[in-house]
């Protein structure tokens, strides 16, 4: 990455952190919803566009509409309601149930469809790697505090969210200060040739800083959930390593595809996804250590 296409990435994520706290801070609950959805959406029809440039037919609007069904039902049970938060796991089954359903059912009229196991296959890797994984946001944001349609965000929402932001966009912002300046030990060339294990370490270090500060400056807490030093620690490399690896998996899908980017929607980035990518791996992994962890 050069250092223009840098500071434009970096200017491009400042402008939709603040846009996202902005979000948070005064949007009702119902439109954080419609902004998670549409994000995955998004998200989730550049991956299907990067599969068409590689030959690969989906079925795209299936695809996306039953991403967005899967969020919506997250939030309809968790967001405005007080349930028990295991019943959400029955209705988030049947939707990804009926989501294979309609995938299958789909492919019925497809007459001169000769690849017809990869098309169910790559619209299914659709739902599951973007909304399945990018809906923890959803459950970040709503699990622990519930309101009304209207009510704002609760606060441990909104740091929790805010928390995985910093600490992975750090990490990323690390691994490039480090990697591109001493970077010399290749980590996974086939996948990624310019990501290096001194970029690594960087990417960790920076994570476990930001996470520390971060924890430091709201006093230890998330919220209702308690932040100890040591745990911001372990968190700090775990969302690090969690983004990295959800960075890789991007960077062999594009590489499998053909693509340097997976879209030209936003400067220095690339698409939608470029920017997610790393989120989508560790949203799942800060949602499971504070409901496993932090909440005990």
């Amino acid at each position: 990455m050069s250092a223009s296409r840098f500071g434009r990435r970096t200017l491009t994520t400042a402008v939709i952190v603040l846009a996202l706290l902005l979000v948070a801070e005064f949007a009702p609950a119902v439109s954080v919803w419609v902004l998670i959805a549409a994000l995955a959406c998004l998200a989730q029809l550049e991956f299907y566009r990067m599969a068409g440039r590689a030959g690969i037919p989906t079925f795209r609007l299936v695809g996306t509409g039953c991403g967005a069904a899967l969020i919506t039902v997250t939030f309809g049970r968790i967001g405005p309601r007080s349930v028990d938060v295991a019943d959400t796991y029955g209705w988030e089954q049947l939707a990804l149930l009926a989501s294979l359903i309609l995938v299958f059912i789909r492919q019925f009229p497809q007459k001169y469809n000769d690849k017809p196991i990869i098309t169910m296959a790559c619209t299914l890797l659709g739902i599951w790697y973007v909304p399945l994984l990018f809906n923890f946001v959803t459950r970040l944001a709503f699990v622990w505090e519930r309101g009304g349609l209207w009510d704002r965000v609760g606060d441990t929402g909104r740091l929790l969210v805010l928390y995985l932001i910093v600490v992975v966009k750090s990490g990323d912002v690390g691994a490039y200060l480090v990697g591109s300046r001493i970077g010399r030990h290749k980590l996974l060339p086939r996948i990624s040739p310019n990501k290096t294990w001194e970029g690594l370490a960087g990417g960790v270090g920076a994570g476990v800083c930001a996470s520390l500060l971060f924890g430091w400056a709201h006093g230890w807490r998330l919220g209702v959930l308690g932040l100890a030093p040591d745990g911001a620690v372990v968190l700090g490399v775990l969302l690090t390593g969690a983004g990295v690896l959800g960075d890789m998996f991007e960077s062999l899908i594009k590489r499998a595809c053909g693509v340097k980017d997976s879209g030209g929607a936003l400067p220095g980035i690339g698409g939608l996804l470029d920017l997610l990518d790393s989120l989508l791996f560790a949203a799942p992994a800060l949602y499971v250590y504070a409901r496993m962890v932090l909440a005990t």
